[in-house]
C-alpha cells in the first residue's frame, strides 16, 4: 500500500492502517503531536546520584566561592603600599608576625604596616592585606624578617571572595545535563541535593518463539536474544530507567498480559519483532486494547525499518521496533531516542558529523529512506566511506561501523564517488593506523593480534579480493588479501597485480569436500570420486559458493557442466557452507579445512588456496604496515596459523614444509 492517510496527530485504532507507509517525517510528528506537550516529572535526587540527569529547575549560589579572600601561592600576606618603591637596589625589609595562616585557619593578628604574615596556598588573608608575595620572590632577613626585592600590586596572588561564583548568581540552568563539572561546581557551594528530571521508567519486552537468553543453551532453531541487551543498553545511554522483562512467547494472551504489566508500571513500553503482518506477529493487535488513541503509525519508509510501529495508549508511548538488530538499533536511534530524550528533559542528541567520499555504488530503494551503516578509512584526498551493512538481521555492522550515511527516498542510489555527510556512532572519528581491505580469512586475526595488544587500531573491511585490489590501485588501503586463481597461467594471486602492488605471501587454505562424518557416500573416497557420487545420487544435495569466489572456481571445474539440486543456493563465506551441512540442509559443498574441522564435519582435500596480500608499495614504509609484515613473520602468528590449520607460506612465497 501506498496511499498516505489525511494528516491527525491523533488517528483512531484501525486495522485498515496497518502497514499503510508514512514518511519517516510524517510518522516522527504525528507521535510527537500524540505525546507532547506533557509536563517532565521532576524527582529531589542526592548529588552524587545525579550524573546525567537534567535540572529541572535553575540553581541559584547559595554562597560566594571563595567566601573569603585566599592566597593563590605560598608566602607572604602583606600591603602592597609598602612595597610599592620596592626593587634589587632597593630591598624593603618587613617584619614576620608571629603566626601562619595554614589553609582551614582563620587569622588572629592583622598585618599592620611593615610587617608580613606567612600564609599557605588557600589560606584566608588576614586583617590589613592586600596582596600576597610569593615565597620565591624573598629573602630571609634576619630572626623574624624578610627582604622583598620586587614591587607588588594590589591583589597580586588574591582570590576574592565571589570572585568565582558571586552569591545570588544563575549556577545552573533547568535543562543541563549534570556531568562531573556540574557536580563539582554545586559541591563548592554546599549544595547536597537538586531537583532533576526524573528518568523515565522504561519497560523492554522481546518477542517471539524462537528467543533464548544469552547464557542458556541454543536449541534447535532458536537465536540468542540480542535486542533486549542492546535496547536496554540504548535506553539507559539516552537517560531512561531500563528495565529489560524478558522474552516472550508468540501467545496473545500471553503477551497481553506482559503487555499490560509493564506499561502499568513504565512511562514508556518498548518491544522489539512481531511487527510484521506474519501469523505470529501479534503485538500490534493488542494495542488495540491497551488504551487511546491506540496505533499513530505502522509502516514507516524507512530502510532498514519498515516494520516500525508507534502507538500512544493513554497517553504513554508504546514502540515496537522491527525483530532485526540492526532495523531495531536504527529505528529505535531515529525515531525513539528524539521522543526518550524529551521525556527526560535532555536536550535533542548532538551527533558528530564528517564529510567522506563514497568508495563504491550503494543501491537503494527508491520510496525509502535508507541509513547505511559505513567504516571510515583515510584516502589520497580525505576520508573515504565503505558501507559495512550486512543485512537487518547483522549484529557486527553496529560494531565494525564508524557510522552511517543518509540515502534520500527520492533516490535509487549513490554512486561511487559521490559526497556524503556521514554521522558518526562517536564524537569524533579515529582513522585507523592500518587499513586491510580485500578477503577476509580467521587467519587475518590471528596475525593482527599483536598489533591491536601494542594499541595500534587495525580496520579490516570484507569487500572480496577483486575489491580489495580495485581499493589498494586508488589508494584507500594498506594491504588487500587475495586469494584469485588465473585459469591462464593455473597460478594465484601475482597476475592479478597492477603498478604500484607487490605480492607479500600469507598461508595456504586447503579446500575441499565437506559432509557429515559417516555419510557412505564420500567417506574413503577423493575430492573427484565424492563429487561423482553425489552427482549419481539425485537425492544428493549440494550447497555451493557465490559468484566470483576463488572456491566457486573449483566447484566449477570439478561439476563440469553439471547442475545438481542446490547448486544456486550460493552463500557468500567457507561458514555458511559447513553450517548448511551440518544442519542438514545440504549434504556436502566445499570449504577450507580449519572451517570443517571447527564444524565436526568430514573434509576431502582437494587443493591448495593462496591467501596473500596485495601491497601498495607507495605505503610499504608507514610503521603500522612495517608491524604488521613483522607479525606475519614472526614465530608467534607462524605457531597460531598453523595452530588453526593454516600453512604458512616462505618468504620466498612457496608453503613451509609440513
Amino acid at each position: 500500500m501506498t496511499d498516505t492517510p489525511a494528516p491527525n496527530p491523533r488517528p483512531s485504532v484501525d486495522q485498515d492502517q496497518f502497514l499503510t507507509i508514512l514518511s519517516r517525517e510524517e510518522a516522527l510528528a504525528r507521535f510527537e503531536a500524540a505525546l507532547f506537550p506533557r509536563a517532565v516529572p521532576r524527582e529531589l535526587r542526592a548529588l552524587a546520584d545525579t550524573l546525567g540527569c537534567a535540572l529541572a529547575e535553575d540553581v541559584v549560589a547559595p554562597i560566594d566561592v571563595p567566601p573569603f579572600d585566599r592566597s593563590n601561592v605560598d608566602g607572604f600576606a602583606v600591603r602592597s603600599a609598602d612595597l610599592a618603591a620596592a626593587g634589587e637596589a632597593a630591598p624593603v625589609r618587613l617584619v614576620l608576625n608571629d603566626e601562619t595562616i595554614a589553609c582551614g585557619t582563620s587569622p588572629t593578628r592583622p598585618v599592620l604596616s611593615g610587617t608580613a604574615t606567612p600564609i599557605a596556598t588557600g589560606g584566608p588573608l588576614p586583617r590589613g592585606a592586600d596582596a600576597v608575595v610569593m615565597v620565591e620572590h624573598t629573602q630571609p632577613a634576619g630572626d623574624r624578617a624578610i627582604e622583598v626585592r620586587r614591587a607588588t600590586s594590589p591583589g597580586q596572588f588574591v582570590s576574592y571572595a565571589g570572585s568565582d561564583i558571586a552569591r545570588g548568581e544563575a549556577l545552573l540552568r533547568a535543562g543541563t545535563v549534570i556531568g562531573s563539572r556540574e557536580i563539582g561546581m554545586l559541591a563548592a557551594c554546599g549544595i547536597a541535593s537538586v531537583q532533576v528530571a526524573r528518568r523515565p521508567r522504561v519497560a523492554i519486552l522481546s518477542t517471539g518463539d524462537e528467543l533464548v537468553q544469552p547464557g542458556l543453551p541454543l536449541r534447535p532453531s532458536a537465536i540468542y536474544d540480542t535486542n533486549g541487551a542492546i535496547v536496554t543498553a540504548a535506553i539507559a545511554e539516552n537517560g531512561g530507567e531500563a528495565a529489560f522483562r524478558g522474552a516472550i512467547a508468540d501467545d496473545e494472551a500471553e503477551l497481553e498480559a506482559a503487555m499490560r504489566n509493564a506499561l502499568a508500571e513504565s512511562d514508556l513500553l518498548v518491544l522489539s519483532g512481531g511487527t510484521s503482518k506474519g501469523a505470529g506477529d501479534v503485538s500490534h493487535r493488542i494495542i488495540a486494547r491497551l488504551g487511546e488513541p491506540g496505533i499513530i503509525a505502522h509502516g514507516v519508509a524507512l530502510k532498514p525499518g519498515k516494520p516500525l510501529c508507534l502507538a500512544v495508549c493513554d497517553g504513554k508511548p508504546v514502540v515496537i521496533l522491527p525483530g532485526f538488530p540492526t532495523s531495531a538499533m536504527f529505528t529505535f536511534h531515529d525515531v525513539i531516542v528524539p521522543v526518550l530524550r524529551r521525556m527526560a528533559g535532555l536536550p535533542p542528541r548532538s551527533d558528530a558529523k564528517v564529510n567522506a567520499k563514497v568508495a563504491v555504488r550503494i543501491a537503494s530503494e527508491l520510496g525509502r529512506t535508507e541509513f547505511v551503516m559505513v567504516s571510515l578509512v583515510e584516502g589520497v584526498g580525505g576520508l573515504i566511506a565503505y558501507p559495512t551493512g550486512k543485512g537487518s538481521g547483522a549484529i557486527t555492522s553496529f560494531a565494525q561501523a564508524d557510522g552511517f550515511l543518509k540515502i534520500d527516498a527520492l533516490a535509487d542510489q549513490m554512486p561511487a564517488g559521490s559526497d556524503a555527510e556521514v554521522t558518526l556512532f562517536t564524537p569524533h572519528v579515529r582513522v585507523p593506523d592500518l587499513v586491510i581491505v580485500g578477503s577476509h580469512c580467521t587467519g587475518l586475526d590471528l596475525v593482527t593480534a599483536p598489533l591491536a595488544r601494542a594499541g595500534l587500531a587495525v580496520r579490516s573491511i570484507a569487500v572480496g579480493s577483486l575489491g580489495g585490489l580495485a581499493a589498494a590501485k586508488r589508494g584507500e588501503c594498506d594491504l588487500a588479501p587475495i586469494h584469485l586463481f588465473d585459469n591462464k597461467t593455473e597460478t594465484y594471486n601475482t597476475p592479478y597485480l597492477a603498478d604500484g602492488l607487490e605480492l607479500v605471501p600469507g598461508w595456504r587454505r586447503m579446500q575441499g569436500i565437506v559432509f557429515r562424518e559417516g555419510d557412505r557416500r564420500f567417506a574413503g573416497l577423493s575430492a573427484q570420486a565424492a563429487v561423482r557420487a553425489a552427482l549419481a545420487d539425485p537425492a544428493c544435495i549440494m550447497v555451493n559458493r557465490n559468484q566470483g569466489a576463488g572456491t566457486r572456481i573449483l566447484i566449477d571445474r570439478l561439476l563440469a557442466g553439471a547442475r545438481p539440486d542446490g547448486y544456486w543456493n550460493q552463500p557468500r563465506s567457507h561458514n555458511a557452507v559447513a553450517a548448511a551441512v551440518a544442519q542438514h540442509r545440504a549434504d556436502w559443498g566445499m570449504t577450507i579445512a580449519p572451517v570443517a574441522d571447527a564444524s565436526g564435519l568430514g573434509f576431502i582435500p582437494l587443493a591448495e588456496e593462496y591467501y596473500d596480500f596485495a601491497l601498495v608499495t607507495a605505503r610499504k614504509q608507514r610503521p603500522a604496515v612495517q608491524a604488521f609484515l613483522d607479525a606475519l613473520a614472526s614465530d608467534e602468528s607462524r605457531a597460531a596459523l598453523e595452530k588453526a590449520g593454516f600453512r604458512p607460506a616462505a618468504p620466498d612465497g612457496g608453503p613451509l614444509a609440513a
